[in-house]
């Protein structure tokens, strides 16, 4: 006897699960895009995007979309058509919808339109402001390069710059500039370039690419790409397309450039401009030069002069006072010589050897003159100075007392 065989029962929640299951093993979300337009589009709590697309050609064909703000950038609203990429799934209360990891607005009506509402939102936080945005070095030694390799921009800006001021060592990163590729590797090269340790980091990033359509620029216009080149901790040079072109980019960078040779204009100075710069201030200092020695010179002349003009007067003073003193001293000297010719006369008056010539003498007894008689006691011995010699004596009497002596 055989056994029945038990058919399997699923739950409604395991079957849902099983359906996406078979959905993203037989279906690749990400290498093909659902193109349509955009109707009942709400954001929720400033994270979660719904929206539907249909078929313009099948009214009756739609389907639902979910997303969120991190992994879908730009501004988006009904009646935009858009491609999308992501997995299909089908949700617990059986909606099929499909989980869309990326999106892009679709012809010129919808991209103009999608660019118009991104700008003014970016606008309105203030990333276009000019308050902000910063100087460049004026003499870079590193320059950070994004574009394509193969972009006749990389050309253009490499030539350019090596003819105004060769020498500036270039870091290239190289991106695609249009495509699904164009804004991850962009913002990877963004993201690798700030990380740099800072004595290997650039001085300058150029993000640069050649002219082309409003898709064309998609990757310029970006959101998320315009929002990079905000945070960057490097100074950004933006040179997208012809003169005619305007990215974000080109708005949210430090300085734009029109084209990518006009990028490497913006990024360096011609060597001949700072030839003639330094030429030019050469002579300005020079000049001043010479004006500041010819000042100094003037300077000393005046203090010369008036050096000179006081020595003129200081000698003219000394002469007078010397004049002066020469007559005071000529007034002077006669009544000097008189004064002295006259305590001559006086002196010589009482000088003894004119008294001796006229006779007298000088008595001294052991070098001491005696002036009185009663100094001297009989037998003692005497000196008598006189006026032409000098002879010694024994007393023999004083005042009539004691005897004399017979010779």
């Amino acid at each position: 006897m055989s056994t029945p065989e038990i058919e399997p029962v699923l739950q409604v929640s395991e079957y849902l699960k099983l359906a996406n299951q078979v959905l993203k093993l037989n279906i690749d979300g990400y290498t093909f895009a659902i193109e349509g337009e955009i109707f009942d589009y709400k954001i929720k709590d400033g994270k979660w995007i719904m929206f539907s697309l249909k078929d313009e050609n099948d009214p009756a064909a739609k389907v639902g979309c979910f997303a969120t703000t991190f992994k879908v950038s730009g501004v988006f609203e009904d009646g935009m058509r858009v491609k999308v990429w992501g997995p299909p799934a089908i949700t617990k209360w059986s909606n099929f919808q499909i989980d869309v990891q990326k999106m892009e607005a679709v012809g010129d009506g919808t991209l103009k339109r999608a660019y118009e509402l991104l700008k003014k939102k970016l606008e309105a936080e203030g990333l276009f402001d000019f308050a902000r945005k910063r100087e460049l070095p004026r003499f870079p030694s590193r320059i950070g390069l994004i574009t394509s390799r193969d972009a006749a921009a990389y050309g253009d800006f490499n030539r350019i710059l090596n003819n105004r001021w060769s020498g500036v060592e270039v870091l290239f990163i190289h991106v695609h500039v249009q495509g699904r590729e164009a804004v991850p590797e962009i913002l990877a090269a963004f993201e690798r370039f700030n990380l740099l340790p800072e004595k290997d980091r650039p001085e300058v990033l150029v993000l640069t690419r050649g002219g082309g359509s409003l898709e064309d620029l998609h990757a310029f216009n970006d959101e998320q790409v315009a929002r990079a080149v905000f945070g960057s901790r490097i100074p950004v040079v933006c040179g997208v397309g012809h003169e005619r072109d305007e990215s974000l980019c080109d708005f949210v960078a430090d300085v734009r450039a029109s084209t990518p040779s006009n990028a490497a204009e913006r990024a360096v100075p011609n060597r001949l401009d700072v030839i003639f710069e330094i030429e030019t201030m050469t002579r300005q200092i020079e000049s001043r030069l010479l004006d500041t020695l010819s000042d100094r010179q003037n300077l000393v002349d005046r203090v010369t002069q008036l050096i000179f003009s006081a020595a003129d007067l200081q000698k003219e003073k000394f002469e007078r006072l010397a004049k002066n003193l020469f007559d005071r001293v000529n007034t002077w000297l006669p009544r000097l010589s008189e004064r002295l010719n006259t305590s001559v006369r006086v002196l010589a008056s009482v000088d003894p050897k004119r008294v001796l010539e006229r006779g007298y003498g000088i008595v001294t007894k052991k070098g001491r003159v005696i002036k009185d008689a009663a100094e001297l006691e009989i037998g003692a011995d005497i000196a008598v100075q006189l006026s032409h010699g000098t002879f010694d004596a024994e007393v023999l009497r004083v005042n009539g007392k004691g005897k004399m002596k017979l010779v």
